[in-house]
């Protein structure tokens, strides 16, 4: 079975095709979304999703979140006895939609299409891939965040001959990418995109206004305190919505060490205004995809919106004035990438409700070589990069440069393979490198032909050919390779197969105690008395284990939290 997975920053989800369509596989809890959060607790249990995420205002020493940010990099989270890789705590993320996926459809999940943002370059792409296999996954086909929104909209909602501006603002980053829906064709035109921007930089931002107005130095807070005031923050900016103001507190210990409650007002001007830099970040990738295949706002027939962080006011209210138009919400955003990434499986597994259809894709980032430039008396300059794929070429594609010996007496032509948009090669992405020889003589005189030729499957083929000579060489690069060895990938899949993610009623019971743990901190005099009275009932239901007791208890704790906080 193939199943579609949303692998966000801070939600992820799973969905399937059914004789009726997509639908969202929901996790342990019945729950649509699985927040995309690990935690590792004193005793070495694992936690994903809801329970972990519920951990990081109490515990924050042991969640690691985020960790889409850091995918393909180097960076190390430490949990309990061990550091995890960005992509190891993302395969725990997948492994548990795996197990729910599975629990929900009575059958074993073997493949999956997993969507990434457009703007991820080669080396996130691979690190997803990497993660997948991690999880027990088989994944050959990636599909950018907003190509499999656009999917969901032109397949699943049936609408024909429709050009789309697909923007999608998620937890933690950014794309924006125009499709063209045709013939029963699906090509994607362009995309652009921030992979450091999301809704958690306008939580953050809220944080900093609060911390001002509430005279806190946010740089001086504990790890600790800022977890609490994040979430503080995360409340008060869905409140935000349609009001006019909001009133935001929160009990931090600050530099005196001693509990301290404050709370201050903060009104929609002041808060649109401590944006700005943030939208400012959003209208460039919208004006450079439009630029890219020279469209205008008017020639867009529907702007969709994807992503949790497109619920927000100021976001909305700043996309109906800079598209001139209402964006179409006929899909849940949260749920839109994970529809059509359903899609795409059943186009890979070639279902009939779907196999007529051809989706196309585009190169994100441009590939290109390194090269020296003339600067004129005779005088030239290394480090250059020169463009031989440009971003946003419809792929499955081949271009071919020719290029020609810069020293007196060279030998040897180095090709370095490069994607970015940086015109110094050093400020590029490597990708890989090959050396062809050629006949001494003078500088230009002798040529070779470079041909790159990039497929769907991120797998990207160089060919130097030296012209003299005939002499021939090849350099492979797929999207499946990654910086572990399979010996490296197969020990760490058999560490990681030892961590046992908590089952769902557990699990459910300590998201319950978390939630309530933190409220108690927060609250004070009889709300706190009462809150903690339906905490012992409930830990005292847990000691005798009997479910029906357990169930009932729990409900009467969270009417008593959904009341209270």
């Amino acid at each position: 079975m193939i199943i579609g997975i949303d692998l966000g920053t801070t939600n992820s989800l799973a969905a399937c095709f059914t004789e009726n369509g997509p639908v969202i596989i929901p996790n342990r809890q019945g729950k649509p979304l699985t927040p995309s959060a690990v935690s590792v607790d004193e005793e070495g249990n694992v936690f994903v999703g809801e329970a972990a995420k519920e951990r990081q205002a109490l515990y924050p020493d042991t969640v690691a979140v985020s960790f889409k940010r850091s995918m393909g990099t180097d960076r190390e989270y430490r949990l309990g006895q061990r550091g995890y890789r960005p992509e190891e705590l993302s395969s725990l993320v997948l492994r548990s939609l795996k197990e729910d996926a599975e629990a929900f459809l009575g059958e074993p999940v073997t493949e999956a299409v997993i969507s990434v943002p457009a703007y991820f370059d080669d080396r996130r792409r691979k690190a997803t891939k990497l993660a997948g296999e991690l999880a027990g996954l088989k994944v050959e086909r990636i599909v950018s965040e907003p190509t499999a929104a656009a999917v969901a909209y032109g397949l699943y909602e049936r609408r024909e001959n429709t050009r789309f501006l697909v923007f999608d603002l998620g937890g933690g980053t950014f794309d924006v990418s125009i499709l063209e829906l045709y013939d029963q064709i699906l090509e994607v035109r362009a995309v652009a995109g921030d992979n450091y921007l999301g809704g958690d930089d306008f939580t953050e931002t809220l944080m900093k206004l609060f911390c001002q107005k509430a005279g806190w130095k946010a740089e001086k807070l504990s790890r600790r305190d800022r977890a609490r005031l994040f979430g503080a923050a995360e409340r008060a900016k869905r409140r935000m919505n349609g009001a006019a103001e909001v009133e935001m507190s929160c009990i931090l210990e600050g530099e005196t060490g001693r509990p301290e409650k404050r709370q201050a007002t903060i009104s929609y001007r002041e808060y649109e205004k401590a944006c700005e830099p943030l939208l400012e970040k959003i209208r460039q990738p919208v004006k450079r995809s439009l630029s890219d295949v020279r469209l205008k706002l008017s020639d867009i027939d529907v702007a969709v919106l994807v992503g949790g962080a497109t619920r927000l006011q100021i976001v909305r209210d700043f996309l109906i004035r800079l598209l001139h138009q209402f964006p179409d919400t006929a899909i849940n955003p949260d749920e839109a990438v994970a529809l059509g990434t359903a899609v795409s499986a059943a186009m890979k597994e070639r279902r009939k409700e779907v196999r007529e259809v051809i989706l196309t894709d585009v190169c994100s980032f441009t590939l290109g070589t390194e090269v020296s430039v003339e600067l004129g008396n005779g005088r030239k300059e290394g480090g250059h990069f020169c463009p031989i794929i440009e971003r946003n070429t419809v792929i499955p594609a081949s271009r071919t440069q020719r290029f020609y010996t810069a020293n007196e007496g060279q030998e040897r032509i180095r090709v370095r393979v490069l994607q970015g948009e940086s015109r110094f090669a050093d400020n590029n992405l490597f990708l890989g490198e090959l050396e062809v020889g050629v006949p001494k003589g003078p500088a230009g005189k002798e040529s070779v032909d470079v041909t790159y030729t990039y497929d769907v499957n991120s797998i990207l083929e160089v060919e130097a050919h030296v012209i003299s000579t005939d002499e021939r060489k090849k350099l492979i690069i797929r999207g499946k390779e990654n910086r572990m060895s399979e010996e490296e990938i197969a020990a760490r899949m058999k560490e990681l197969s030892f961590l046992k993610i908590q089952p769902g009623d557990r699990e459910e019971n300590r998201v319950v105690l978390l939630r309530a743990e933190k409220a108690y901190e927060e609250l004070l005099g009889d709300e706190r008395k009462m809150l903690e009275y339906r905490i012992e009932k409930f830990e005292e239901a847990l000691k005798n284990g009997n479910r029906d007791t357990i169930r009932e208890e729990r409900e009467k704790l969270l009417e008593v939290l959904n009341t209270l906080w």
